[in-house]
């Protein structure tokens, strides 16, 4: 008589075993998907000087194009984890990349402000649906032990975006003009669709929430040592064999708002730095070169903030070390703020590696922050609502992120010489991300106290 195969979730099977290549070759393609997401996204901050030369407007009327991005962000984020919920991260994703590749190609025919606005928007909705897809994705086909680390770290995919275009974008720009660099980095953007196509599946525990028992047990095969019968992951809120909640459910509420305040806060930051800093610097006797090096150093520093958040948040759990980021945020506003106050007319050259230094590093708390949110709402959010769950969280940060690069222009023009408004406000939103320590209430347990 035939043995039955014994039953357990896959996520129970995953924990038991080792990893295989075929799921590190998973999470290099959503790294692939990110790093290109964030090449596109920060581009125009980082040419933005030329743009507003090209079209002659101020700071504040460049911001509607600035934040338009984020806005298509925001709701991509939303929309398109509703739809990666709904149809599967895998095909929700090639449409998220060709959305994001094809509107930064044709941004680079705007001849104004509002053209330019409208196709960043278009192109931000790729953004977001791409971001909340791909780490949900990820999440899914790891075990336990390395999703914190590998969440936190596919979280610097953005940040090394933002370095390659800050390190390439202005001579990039210097070759073939601002709308040379846009149509380069959109056409490089497709080769990614096809990666995506040929690696990438949807996860068995997301397919059993979706009640496609027959393709998670074929796509379960690819991973799994032992033959196992799947049963639907026992997560938070949702009941085995009961009605899947949503991301709005009542029991998410806590949840939701405190990754809601904490993420637009965080975001307010971070774009305030990356997407004013070469603007804020070349006001104070910086070349275009010199003000994308401390660009380009925020996103090295966030590379290693948010791989070490990961590292951390597993060892202390997450309730700690958001505290910890959220005061270390503070700081650092008020220490750039002071310092940049402080400048003569004329830079030597020992102040403005100083300068350069201090931008730079801001971005260790700030990715460190933003990517211990995405492990929280990786860990927080059942697998039938986790894309919704991450898209909503992303559709929350954009406040914060609109905020800054539609009003950071104007906080920069309202101070004249000085940049308290603009440093001020970075200030006292670091103090509201920590939201994320005390008012959310699914945290990730420090190591030895899971369960």
């Amino acid at each position: 008589m035939a043995t039955k195969p014994r039953t357990t979730t896959f996520g129970e099977a995953l924990n038991a075993q080792p990893v295989k290549p075929i799921q590190w070759a998973i999470v290099t393609v959503c790294m692939l998907v990110l790093v290109c997401d964030g090449i596109d996204l920060q581009l125009l901050g980082v040419v933005a000087p030329k743009v507003m030369e090209a079209f002659d407007v101020t700071r504040s009327t460049f911001g509607i194009a600035m934040m338009a991005a984020l806005i298509g962000f925001g709701l991509g984020g939303w929309g398109g984890g509703w739809l990666g919920d709904a149809i599967g991260r895998r095909w929700t994703l090639v449409i998220a990349a060709l959305v994001f590749s094809l509107g930064t190609m044709a941004a680079a025919t705007s001849e104004g402000v509002w053209a330019m606005a409208f196709w960043r928007m278009f192109a931000g909705l790729g953004f977001g649906g791409a971001y909340a897809n791909a780490l949900a994705m990820a999440g899914e086909w790891l075990p336990d032990r390395w999703r914190p680390v590998a969440i936190s770290t596919l979280a610097v995919g953005t940040p090394i975006g933002g370095t390659v275009v800050g390190w390439i974008g202005p001579d990039l720009e210097a070759a073939y003009g601002w709308e040379g660099t846009f149509m380069i980095f959109g056409a490089a953007t497709l080769l990614v669709v096809l990666a995506i196509g040929i690696v990438l599946r949807d996860s068995p525990s997301f397919l059993l929430a979706r009640g496609r028992s027959e393709l998670a047990q074929k796509h379960a095969k690819l991973v799994l040592d032992d033959d196992v019968a799947l049963s639907p992951d026992r997560h938070h809120t949702d009941s085995e064999g009961g009605p899947q909640i949503g991301v709005l459910h009542p029991s998410n509420f806590r949840l939701n708002l405190g990754i809601g305040i904490a993420f637009a806060a965080s975001t307010l930051v971070a774009y305030g730095i990356l997407s004013w800093g070469t603007t804020f610097l070349t006001a104070e006797d910086f070349t275009l070169n010199q003000a994308g090096d401390a660009v380009a150093l925020a996103g090295l520093s966030s590379m290693v903030g948010s791989i070490l958040c990961g590292i951390i948040m597993r060892r202390f759990g997450s309730k700690i070390v958001m505290a910890a980021l959220s005061a270390i945020m503070v700081v650092w506003m008020l220490a750039i703020g002071f310092t940049i106050e402080g400048l003569p007319d004329q830079l030597d050259e020992a102040r403005r590696t100083y300068v350069t230094w201090l931008v730079g590093l801001s971005g260790f708390a700030f990715s460190a922050a933003i990517a211990g949110m995405y492990v929280m709402m990786t860990h927080g959010y059942p697998p039938s609502c986790r894309s919704g769950g991450i898209g909503f969280g992303i559709f929350m940060s954009r406040l914060g992120a609109v905020s800054a690069t539609g009003l950071g222009g104007a906080l920069l023009d309202a101070g004249g010489t000085s940049v308290w408004p603009f440093f001020g406000t970075l200030a006292a939103a670091a103090v509201l991300v920590s939201a994320a320590a005390f008012v959310v209430d699914r945290h990730v347990p420090p190591l030895g106290k899971e369960g």
